[in-house]
């Protein structure tokens, strides 16, 4: 068993969507990459800081995703070390 504590990955991404109830992207190739992060609040940060800068755009959408359920999708089963 490893010390390591568990890094549970956050993507944020963004772009313009076809339509403000869903969440399919109006252009993949223009979607936005804005980075990784180790926990939450630093991805919930950035993801506030690029949702502010396109607010004028109501269609422009930025999204916090849970890498480390992707990876290990029973993760968040597991208890707490």
């Amino acid at each position: 068993m490893s010390d390591t504590p568990q890094q549970l990955l956050h993507l944020v991404i963004g772009g313009e969507l076809t339509d403000l109830k869903g969440t399919t992207f109006k252009d993949l190739s223009q979607v936005e990459v804005v980075g990784v992060y180790p926990n939450y609040a630093s991805a919930f940060v950035a993801w506030k800081a690029k949702a502010q800068m396109t607010v004028d755009n109501a269609h422009m959408r930025y999204f916090i995703v849970h890498l480390h359920r992707l990876l290990d999708p029973g993760q968040d089963a597991k208890p707490a070390a």
